[in-house]
């Protein structure tokens, strides 16, 4: 049996937190959104009622009210692929303060996004558990003022 890392119950809390509060910008129902499978590629959750389709990154902040500049992405090669096609999909950044629990959720829809906005790191090293495997990073610094669309806020 596999245990979840941090950085997974991390995004776990992200994707529930929008499949619990957020319309869907397609179709605007509420509550449509299920989670796809664990590593499915360049997405996280589809509206089961329109098909749409976003993927969700989350990450702990000192201030939700503060889009990070740099957020890790997935894996470069499959990002890359979709970018050549003219694929983006659109992104839920889920903000969360470790300190006071407060939350916050940002949309970045795919229109907005550029190749600017994807960085490939480094690949893994020879002695890495997944050798050669090539990841990227989101970057924000990158995007127009306004891009971003806060749609939700606890305190």
């Amino acid at each position: 049996m596999h245990m979840a890392t941090k950085r997974q119950h991390l995004g776990n809390f992200g994707e529930d937190l929008i499949k619990k509060n957020c319309y869907c910008p397609k179709c605007k129902r509420l509550k449509t959104f299920r989670k796809l499978p664990n590593n499915f590629k360049c997405a996280d959750l589809i509206c089961e009622f329109c098909g749409f389709l976003a993927q969700v990154k989350t990450k702990h902040v000192s201030d939700v009210d503060i889009i990070p500049k740099k957020i890790l992405g997935g894996a470069w090669n499959v990002q890359k692929e979709r970018m050549d096609s003219g694929i983006y999909f659109p992104i839920y950044l889920v903000l969360l303060n470790k300190t006071d629990q407060s939350c916050a959720v940002y949309y970045l829809p795919g229109d907005l996004q550029y190749p600017r906005h994807f960085v490939p790191r480094k690949p893994l090293s020879a002695t890495a558990k997944r050798s050669g495997w090539r990841g990227f990073y989101y970057d924000f610094s990158r995007l127009r003022d306004k891009a971003f669309t806060r749609i939700y806020r606890s305190s």
